[in-house]
């Protein structure tokens, strides 16, 4: 297997032509061209996927958990079987170390794994039976079964930050493929090549397990042309998206406006808020080490996570170890490259933004040393003057974080003026994490994680992982995007109402032959 790459999309089994390039992946690094020229799917090339996928669908849907979770299972391998050139290619599109594209491709390959061992299980459909009781009074009680069923062909857009876990398949692809449902891949503009190799994977093992053409497809063009396109299309049932507050939002309304709507599951925008309890830096050491510890989660992958701590909310007195030790790490910290020229950029400007507000005071900045770098930086003001400005509260993606100083009750109140986050976090001991129940209730209703005495960076995959929150981190903060409850954005209940045995899916037959777990009343 080589690296050699066309620079075409996948149009289910076949390759697409294209006519309007579409740029090269960029090193972020050196600003180099990364060969080669990637070209447009044509909107006949859309109109194919989306009639493939139409058609793949009441095919694939149909099929037992079993199958489809050798499917998955095959993905994961022919994904294991690109690692080395992974590792070679994704490097140059992204400046991410080797280290980090080992890493995010084994959890790409156990996110397929994890959902191969959920739906071959099969209890996810929440098959239940209620039996009919024909001589009930005063009226017949019908027979009524019920189950989770796929919605149809998914858009998924690839994120940015997340070459592998969150691209072309991601776990958006792999949880709406456990669901049932084909997939459209959007391709992100920042890793092409990347995005290119991993597709080839799927479309493998699509055709070693003899899946119906058009259960994959993957696209390139961007989010902006060819992704607005297959939002658009009639026979798009779903979208899944992580990116940008703008983006997700431009989505849900195109979504919105059209004859039939769809949902959007879109993670976007969170700032991920801390709360440091006295009794969490009462002595040097204590203070000392959580400053570290922090310093390390905010600049952790140069803050490019969703889960990035990017706000700290402090005691008014007694903090003074903790801001000094942070001072210090975050002057002397180097500057790291940032994905693509675009996200540093907007790091710039953001940064700028917060620095001249007259409510903010700059802690400390390192030096941005060379093309595309993110130095680390720091503000700090008071609960009251951060309750004065809104600006204050927008995301800055990268290794930047505002700390906020204030009583208790101060701090309860400027949390409840807060957005909606992915994570929240509280450092304390047990007792007085306790009597800060208004804190507490606070954290607890602004987030999709509450993290006690802990970072929110290192999401784990496993079914009670929770990765939404309310908006605007998450478009529907009933979803999660990591975790077995993912599948669940892409089906929905559907009934049947006094059906004969030979009508019902096997999930719902009395004589359950797939073995699976049934509510039966």
């Amino acid at each position: 297997m080589s690296l050699d790459l066309l620079g075409t999309s996948f149009i289910g089994y076949s390759r697409g032509t294209g006519h309007n390039s579409c740029g090269k992946a960029i090193n972020p690094a050196t600003s180099e061209e990364l060969e080669p020229t990637f070209r447009s799917a044509t909107p006949d090339e859309v109109e194919k996927a989306m009639a493939l996928a139409k058609s793949a669908f009441p095919i694939y849907s149909k099929l037992p958990g079993s199958v489809r979770a050798k499917f998955l299972r095959t993905i994961a391998e022919k994904i294991g079987a690109r690692v080395e050139l992974l590792a070679k290619r994704a490097p140059l599109e992204t400046a991410l170390p080797e280290a980090r594209i080992r890493g995010e491709a084994a959890r790409t390959m156990g996110q397929f794994q994890l959902f191969a061992d959920l739906i071959e299980e099969g209890s996810w459909v929440d098959a239940r039976i209620e039996r009919a009781i024909p001589d009930r009074q005063p009226l017949a009680k019908p027979d009524l079964r019920s189950m989770q069923v796929p919605l149809g062909p998914v858009a998924v857009f690839c994120a940015s930050n997340f070459p592998l876990a969150y691209s072309v398949a991601g776990v958006d692809t792999s949880s709406a493929l456990a669901a049932g449902c084909p997939v459209v891949a959007i391709v992100h503009e920042s890793h092409m090549g990347t995005a290119e190799l991993v597709a080839g994977a799927v479309i493998e093992a699509a055709r070693e397990c003899e899946m119906p053409e058009g259960v994959f497809s993957s696209l390139c063009g961007g989010g902006r042309t060819v992704g607005v396109a297959v939002v658009k299309h009639p026979i798009t049932s779903a979208v899944g998206f992580t990116g940008s507050r703008s983006g997700g939002t431009a989505l849900m309304e195109i979504a919105a406006s059209r004859p039939c709507p769809i949902p959007v599951y879109a993670e976007m925008s969170a700032i991920n808020p801390l709360v440091i309890l006295p009794s969490a830096i009462a002595t040097e050491p204590q203070a000392t080490a959580l400053a570290e510890a922090y310093f390390a989660s905010l600049t952790l992958g140069c803050g490019q996570f969703c889960t990035n701590p990017g706000l700290v909310f402090l005691p008014d007195t007694g903090a003074e170890p903790f801001v000094e030790k942070l001072r210090s790490l975050i002057a002397a910290a180097p500057a790291a490259v940032m994905l693509n020229e675009g996200i540093a950029r907007a790091y710039q400007t953001s940064t700028n933004t917060v620095a001249d507000q007259p409510e903010i005071d700059l802690l400390a900045k390192s030096e941005a040393r060379g093309l595309n770098t993110a130095p680390p930086v720091v503000f700090t003001t008071t609960a009251a003057k951060f309750l004065e400005n809104p600006k204050l509260q927008a995301e800055m993606f990268g290794p930047a974080s505002i700390l906020v100083f204030g009583s208790s009750s101060e701090i309860e109140t400027a949390l409840a003026k807060l957005e909606g986050q992915l994570t929240a976090s509280i450092f304390g001991s047990g007792d007085e994490i306790s009597w800060n129940t208004g804190i507490v209730d606070q954290l607890r209703k602004k987030s999709g994680r509450f993290i006690f005495n802990g970072f929110p960076t290192g999401v784990e995959v496993c079914s009670s992982m929770v990765h939404g929150g309310p908006f605007p981190a998450t478009s529907d903060g009933r979803s999660s995007s990591v975790g077995t409850m993912a599948i669940f954005r892409f089906c929905r209940p559907a009934a049947w109402q006094n059906a004969p045995q030979d009508a019902l899916p096997p999930e719902l037959r009395d004589e359950n032959p797939l073995g699976i777990s049934q509510h039966i009343h």
